[in-house]
């Protein structure tokens, strides 16, 4: 399964079931969460990494989820291939 969404900036982002488990096996608490993961993209704040200029986060609070979930960073890298847009999400972790 491929889930595809867009983000505040108007870029169509996707998650792999791969990165979806690579994700969930890294930080299990996160396993009912793929909504929020979507919606960290869709909707949170967002900036450049400094060095790979090719890699932004994306930052949401949610403010109903307490503990470690409550913060959430997503990680994109944006690329082209075929003269198209392909831009996926690599990872995901609590931010703290």
């Amino acid at each position: 399964m491929r889930d595809e969404i867009q983000d505040r900036y108007g870029n169509i982002i996707y998650l792999t079931d791969e990165r979806w488990e690579h994700i969930i096996e890294r930080h299990p608490e996160f396993t009912q969460h793929r909504t929020k993961i979507l919606a960290t993209v869709r909707l949170g704040k967002r900036r450049r990494d400094t060095f790979s200029l090719d890699t932004f986060y994306y930052n949401k609070t949610f403010h109903q989820l307490t503990g470690k979930l409550k913060s959430i960073e997503v990680v994109v890298i944006f690329r082209w291939q075929d003269d198209r847009p392909n831009n996926f999400i690599v990872t995901a972790y609590p931010d703290n």
